[in-house]
């Protein structure tokens, strides 16, 4: 069944049938979706919704208008998605041209911060011009992640075009200096691709990153996992890589200061800067008397192709899998800022938010967050969120839990206007600029910086959280053992695989149960040299094919409605290098250390990350990424407060959930990984302290073929095999008789 019809279908049932219970309804198990038909369908839900209302055919208000006219109102669509037409913009006050279908021009008007002075940005509308229409091929919003990269370079011009003409609009602007980060208004890791500008003028695709701009030069930030990929993304232009941590490399804030003239002016974004780095940039500045200026530059430049602010359908997780209510939720935030001293406070990471209200949706790619911020004080919780997008059960259930829904564009304006006194926390790391400077502004608010508590509230799993949790990795432990029996089979028949079809076996067997939603990220499949970089990505136009020799590197993951996951493994493909057989064994005793690692609770995670790290360090090796990050429950694959790196000094707490990824990534030749995920557990607490330790929640067999024999100390062997028991006695109960028997060969005990 075509996905249009399937789209069409759900929206007469949306208002009585929510979001993921319609695709598990309509895909019958027979036909799963696969990731991108996932996310088309998502947007073709609330667009053919839309259409109904506009035609008049479906929910109240409907407008009936024929092709070529436009609606009696102008208004957004409720998924926010707004095609264009093969890159053809209407003339003004013209209807698109189409082939048949129903067309309407639309504006939507969003409050953000207009151009004003550092210390007091001014409100203004801007408006976006957009289209609705059915156009082939999909606008750049819905296409599959590695396919994006192409529709950012098909999209305007070249990146000297680009950086030349954000230049002329420095110019026009005063501005001699202009700051790129990576970032949206929610501090997010991975962003809606509507706030990729980073991307689009850099030609760099990466996280943690920040882009500055000068009248004669630029420079791209890089951390270790990037250092390759962003070489490559951007040869042949004038873009400096400055690779983050290494000797002689500025900060980005010793740049600015080094590049801005005296009494000068550094112009970004508010809304996607966080009041952290713009607060550090400018007291770099000092030195040279310079100032900031709040602009949008971005979104004056980067008009054609980009894609729409999203909007997909909004839900609630259901208490069974939380384990708490949002009211629930609400309460324990209350008492935590009592603690500290203050009575409100402006949520507004979309991790922390979908955990306080239980609240899903699919507005960023892979990731089941909604855009939105809520407000809370001792006596009221306001959802500021497309109110359009939020299913009726989902309304009802949060108006139940004691929160009410405002229009996500009225936040600022709300607490501008705020005359109730509050002591509201707000963390300068994760609060945008913009957002910041308006509470600071309001002389009825007091703004408290601290630490947000919402990160170590969720950090540590609940008991219903970690119950699920173990039963979403073992199942999705199955889906990986079929995936590795199936590519076995099909490579030893001597079929002509590559890595893109690693992704599409996994996302088959993952994708056959009904609480599977979306792949927790893109699948990394790098084959040999491929693998060196951390975070590289197959594509149609770029991919290798797999062949009888060397290491092939798997890094995926899957979200369900009872948990998140993410793995790797490195599967030896035939023969192998001396080199290679070393560093995979390594690589197997630096994980084997971390997993068997006891401590005592006064070590965090700094000192923790250095325990993985002994095996390699003693051949003079290293990686440049940590260790671990934790993961979230039916969420970010990333997520704070721990993780296992040389700057986090958070203190693991049992319930906490942590990755344990150490690896080996030589440039050009192989790169090597092999990741569980681990939960801390209590140890024992005698005369000397409280002890932890860690527990793999992750079952799946880990390669022994590729182990140098006579390396591996005993208790690491012991380790080993005791893990390998468990993986055969929690998974044979789940597989057929055939697969039992592979999974028997790959666990058994080895004495080398």
């Amino acid at each position: 069944m075509p996905l249009s019809l399937l789209a069409d279908r759900a929206a007469e049932r949306w208002p009585v049938k929510s979001y993921i219970s319609i695709i598990a309804s309509l895909s019958m198990g027979k036909r799963p979706f696969s990731r991108k038909n996932c996310n088309i369908f998502c947007n073709l839900v609330a667009f053919s919704r839309f259409g109904r209302q506009i035609r008049g055919t479906g929910g109240p208000g409907g407008q009936r208008f024929g092709k070529g006219q436009a609606p009696a109102e102008r208004r957004t669509p409720p998924d926010g998605k707004t095609p264009s037409t093969d890159g053809q913009r209407p003339a003004d006050g013209q209807p698109p041209q189409d082939a048949g279908d129903t067309a309407a021009a639309v504006d939507s008007t969003a409050t953000v911060f207009a151009s004003g002075t550092a210390d007091t940005p001014a409100l203004h509308s801007l408006r976006r011009n957009a289209t609705i229409c059915s156009s082939k091929p999909p606008p750049p919003d819905v296409l599959p992640a590695n396919m994006r990269k192409k529709a950012f370079l098909m999209s305007m011009n070249t990146v000297p075009e680009r950086l030349a003409a954000l230049r002329a609009a420095m110019q026009a602007n005063g501005v001699d200096v202009y700051l790129i980060p990576v970032g949206d208004p929610h501090s997010s890791e991975y962003l809606p691709d509507h706030y990729t500008s980073l991307t689009y003028f850099s030609g760099f695709h990466g996280e943690n990153s920040n882009f500055v701009v000068t009248m004669t030069e630029s420079a791209v930030w890089a951390d270790g996992r990037y250092f390759v990929q962003a070489e490559k993304e951007i040869a042949g232009t004038e873009i400096q890589l400055m690779k983050m941590g290494e000797p002689g490399v500025p900060t980005v804030e010793e740049y600015c200061a080094k590049v801005v003239p005296e009494g000068g002016k550094l112009g970004l974004c508010g809304l996607t800067a966080s009041c952290a780095l713009v607060n550090s940039v400018k007291k770099a500045l000092e030195t040279k008397n310079a100032a900031i200026q709040t602009l949008f530059l971005e979104d004056e430049l980067w008009t054609e192709g980009r894609p729409a602010l999203p909007a997909t359908p909004a839900w609630i997780l259901p208490k069974e899998y939380a384990g708490f209510s949002p009211a629930e939720k609400l309460g324990q935030l209350r008492a935590k800022l009592a603690e500290l001293g203050c009575t409100a406070q402006l949520v507004g990471k979309l991790d922390n938010l979908a955990w306080l209200l239980n609240l899903r949706a699919m507005d960023i790619e892979c990731t089941p967050y909604a855009m939105a911020y809520c407000y809370v004080t001792p006596d009221r919780a306001v959802l500021f969120i497309h109110t359009a997008r939020v299913t009726p059960e989902a309304k009802a259930e949060l108006e139940a839990n004691g929160v009410t829904l405002a229009e996500y564009d009225s936040v600022l304006g709300f607490m501008a206007a705020e005359t109730e006194p509050q002591t509201v926390l707000a963390e300068s790391a994760t609060v945008n600029y913009a957002v910041y400077q308006v509470l600071e502004n309001n002389a009825a608010l007091t703004v408290k910086d601290l630490a947000d508590p919402l990160l170590p509230m969720k950090g540590v799993k609940n008991e219903v959280e970690l119950t699920h949790d173990k039963e979403a990795h073992l199942r999705d432990a199955v889906a990986m053992v079929r995936f590795q029996i199936e590519l076995e089979k099909r490579l030893e028949a001597g079929e002509e695989l590559t890595e893109l079809t690693v992704d599409e076996i996994l996302h088959k067997y993952r994708s056959a149960t009904d609480k599977f939603i979306v792949e927790s990220f893109g699948t990394i499949a790098a084959y040999g040299g491929n693998a060196a970089m951390m975070h590289y990505h197959a594509t149609p136009e770029d991919h290798a094919k797999l062949q009888r020799k060397g290491f092939l590197l798997v890094d995926s993951g899957a979200t369900y409605m009872d948990g998140t996951t993410d793995i790797t493994r490195t599967y030896p493909l035939g023969e192998l290098t001396e080199d290679e057989r070393k560093f995979y064994t390594w690589t197997l005793q630096c994980h084997i250390d971390i997993a068997k690692a006891v401590w005592l609770d006064y070590c965090d995670c700094h000192m923790i990350d250095t325990i993985a790290r002994e095996p390699l360090w003693q051949h003079l090796i290293n990686y440049r990424c940590g260790t671990g990050h934790s993961v979230s429950f039916v969420g970010n694959v990333h997520e704070g407060p721990h993780a296992l790196n040389g700057r986090n000094t958070t203190l693991m707490r049992p319930g906490m959930i942590v990755t344990d990824e150490p690896g080996v990534y030589e440039t050009d030749l192989v790169g090597i990984r092999i990741e569980n995920e681990l939960v801390c557990v209590h140890k024992a607490d005698n005369q000397y302290g409280t002890f932890l330790g860690f527990e793999p929640i992750m079952f799946v067999p880990i390669a022994t073929s590729p182990i140098v024999p006579g390396v591996l100390t005993k208790d690491e062997l012991d380790w080993l095999n005791n893990y390998h028991r468990q993986v055969f006695e929690k998974l044979a109960p789940r597989l057929n008789d055939e697969e039992r028997e592979w999974l028997a060969k790959k666990c058994a005990a080895i004495g080398c």
